[in-house]
């Protein structure tokens, strides 16, 4: 299975695709989509133009059969939250246009099943990436932080997979 995890960001939307075939898990790519500042009216609309049209490329060259993406945190800056949440609706847009049902993870639940711990740190997330896929170029803290959404949306979907297989068997 490939599975595509998506770090939304408005300036700096990280990505990285991994494939899985049962507890072995290989890199695909990985990269950043950096959207364009446009002077004048309408900056924030051309930026997630900018988004939609590197991400739908990302789909279209890896053809993912699954995706990912960090649930948005809320900070003290109401406004820089609600743009965030904008480029999480590309993060979430682009999948669903190609078919695909999105997973949404907390930031806590991603560096649980990657580190071990809710509140790890960038540098420790980019240590287990490189431990889980060893060689990878990472292009940068985004892309470490999307290969790490893709680990554990795959994690997940494995588990919730045995775990209908041992539903089946009960029933049957």
């Amino acid at each position: 299975m490939r599975v595509l995890g998506i770090d939304p960001g408005l300036r700096n939307l990280g990505w990285g695709v991994i494939d899985t075939l049962g507890a072995r898990i290989t890199h695909v790519a990985n990269g950043i989509c950096h959207s364009e500042s446009h002077a004048g009216e309408g900056d924030l609309a051309f930026r997630l133009a900018d988004l939609h049209s590197q991400l739908t490329e990302v789909l279209r060259t890896y053809a993912p059969d699954a995706a990912a993406v960090e649930h948005t945190f809320v900070n003290k800056d109401a406004v820089a939250t609600l743009k965030l949440g904008q480029a999480r609706g590309i993060a979430l847009l682009v999948p669903a246009q190609f078919g695909l049902t999105v997973g949404e993870y907390a930031p806590n639940a991603v560096k649980k099943t990657i580190v071990g711990v809710g509140h790890a740190a960038k540098s420790q997330i980019d240590h287990m990436i490189r431990l889980h896929l060893p060689g990878v170029a990472i292009a940068g803290p985004d892309a470490a932080d999307a290969l790490a959404i893709a680990i554990c949306h795959a994690h997940h979907l494995q588990s919730a997979g045995r775990l209908q297989q041992a539903l089946k068997r009960a029933a049957g």
